[in-house]
């Protein structure tokens, strides 16, 4: 994998715009952009699976999410990326296992604790929907200071907010 830069004229890593070339990496590095010295957004998440396909159709099928990507790599793996429909900057890589350390991981790699905060514009409705698919949640709707939540797991077991936060207006 190379990092270049271009328009910058610097040569170094953090002006302009910075691209990762190589393998399918690339596709998803390419218009990463720096505003105003800072990073633009989380691109990509990678959260560990057992399989691609159940993987998939839980995440897209039970969720909601879009599959962005499924394509397949020279070493047997897959590149999935699959994101919340309308989301258009972080999305999550489904990543297999390449050791006995990560395949222990699977389900359980925020140490139990809620790691991963799928936002919502209607709780009530998303819930709803998410209860029907068949997803487990840990505990009634709670409504906060912060706005609406509930903790579900994924069907590894990873835990979950679905948070509709506040209104501020």
């Amino acid at each position: 994998m190379r990092r270049t830069t271009d328009a910058s004229g610097s040569g170094r890593p953090g002006r302009g715009v910075t691209r990762v070339t190589g393998g399918d990496v690339a596709g998803w590095a390419r218009g990463v952009r720096r505003q105003n010295g800072r990073m633009a957004h989380l691109g990509l998440v990678a959260l560990l699976v057992r399989e691609y396909d159940e993987a998939i159709d839980f995440y897209v099928g039970d969720l909601g999410f879009e599959l962005v990507e499924d394509t397949a790599r020279p070493d047997g793996s897959r590149w999935v990326v699959v994101r919340p429909a309308g989301a258009r900057e972080t999305a999550l890589l489904l990543a297999r296992p390449s050791s006995t350390e990560q395949q222990a991981r699977i389900g359980d790699q925020t140490g139990g604790r809620v790691g991963l905060f799928l936002y919502t514009e209607d709780f009530a409705r998303d819930h709803a929907r998410m209860v029907a698919a068949g997803v487990r949640f840990l505990e009634e709707p709670r409504h906060e200071a912060y706005g609406s939540v509930a903790v579900f797991v994924d069907l590894y077991g990873n835990r979950w907010d679905l948070l509709q936060p506040r209104s501020t207006e």
